[in-house]
């Protein structure tokens, strides 16, 4: 980032609070100096509407911006040292309130969604008609009138709502978990709609799938090219349906995946109860809640429940003497009673135990290297 000191900023800041009523100032920055030339002349009839200044590189144009605030910036992609995107980037950086606008011999959609996520006003292509570029200057410049703020917890669908029934011409620019999206209305009208990989309906239902996400509304952007034929109402329709549709297959997934989840756990503890002598594996709380349990009782939902509240009484038995003892967390405890065997493994990073109850002729060696050995994956299920 190039280097601009704060008292320069604040200059910047009184005079456009102080000097509200200043001429507006329009920088255009292109390294072409006859292009910039030729500007400057085909403009010149509009200077009682706006000052016009040219540069031939970003770097001459932010020591300008340093010198003196500006309305709007009109500035080429393609220059050397720094580009119109890294300029961009330093104008929305140090001067929030100057628009900037991209003009480029090199329209793609790739340039278009990075320059409207670096903050970009609008867009120009090359070759454009000097009529274009006015009108482009003459609707950055238009005084803004009405108020300005934020809004919160509004579902998307209201906020398109608004945009349609206003009859505006805008773009929402939307933000969703490390995504963006981009939806433009031309009076009123959705006419495109793009995300990094999609474009058209397919963008804007997918933009409507999004549950939650930040949202900035640009006035009187025009898209490069209109993708959305659909009535509005319809578009809305459809993506509402379409939600629906997606909430019913999700809540179906969901269950798929936990009776999944459920077989395979259910699979890892039979394996620890084929050992011979083992008669209880049971996966529970703290307090002794049963979340699994695989054993004779599995038909007894009570007894079960009993067993859980005796393993809890005895952990906390155990965890006092480890609190007594400051030994740390319990991890892993095995008792030899005179007719039963009794193996404690904690679950890492889960509230949740896993104990196996067997006769005294358990092979507790191996039970250990089962637990051990399917520890990670019981983590991962539960």
């Amino acid at each position: 980032m190039l280097e601009t000191d704060s008292p320069t900023r604040e200059a910047h800041n009184m005079e456009n609070s102080v000097l509200s009523d200043r001429r507006k100032r329009v920088l255009i920055v292109d390294d072409e100096e006859d292009l910039t030339w030729t500007l400057s002349k085909k403009l010149s009839k509009d200077s009682d509407k706006f000052d016009l200044y040219c540069m031939n590189s970003g770097r001459e144009a932010i020591e300008m911006l340093n010198q003196m605030p500006f309305d709007l910036v009109i500035t080429d992609v393609r220059m050397p040292e720094v580009s119109g995107l890294d300029l961009l980037v330093e104008i929305k950086d140090l001067y929030p309130e100057t628009k900037v606008a991209i003009m480029t011999a090199y329209g793609s959609s790739d340039v278009q969604h990075e320059a409207t996520n670096r903050g970009c006003f609008s867009y120009i292509e090359k070759p454009f008609e000097i009529n274009e570029l006015r009108q482009l200057i003459l609707d950055a410049l238009r005084e803004k009138k009405g108020f300005k703020g934020s809004v919160s917890d509004f579902q998307l669908s209201d906020i398109i709502q608004l945009n349609c029934l206003g009859r505006l011409t805008s773009a929402l620019k939307l933000h969703c978990d490390g995504e963006d999206g981009l939806i433009c209305f031309q009076d009123g009208n959705i006419v495109h709609s793009e995300t990094r990989h999609l474009e058209g309906e397919s963008a804007f239902y997918h933009i409507m799938s999004w549950q939650a996400g930040e949202f900035q509304v640009l006035r009187n952007f025009t898209p490069r090219r209109e993708t959305i034929t659909k009535g509005w109402q319809s578009l809305l329709l459809e993506s509402l349906r379409r939600v629906d549709e997606n909430s019913d297959m999700a809540k179906r997934e969901a269950e798929r995946e936990k009776r999944r989840r459920l077989r395979q756990v259910q699979q890892l503890l039979s394996r620890i109860h084929r050992a011979e002598g083992v008669e209880h594996v049971l996966i529970h709380t703290r307090v002794g809640f049963p979340l699994f349990y695989y054993g004779g009782y599995s038909e007894r939902r009570d007894v079960v429940n009993e067993l859980g509240n005796h393993v809890s009484t005895l952990l906390d038995s155990i965890v006092k003497v480890s609190t007594f003892m400051k030994g740390g967390e319990l991890e892993f405890w095995e008792f030899q009673f005179e007719k039963r065997i009794y193996i404690f493994q904690h679950i890492p990073g889960e509230d949740a135990y896993l104990s196996v109850i067997g006769k005294d002729s358990v092979n507790s060696g191996f039970v250990r290297v089962e637990i051990k050995k399917n520890l990670q994956t019981l983590r991962e299920l539960i």
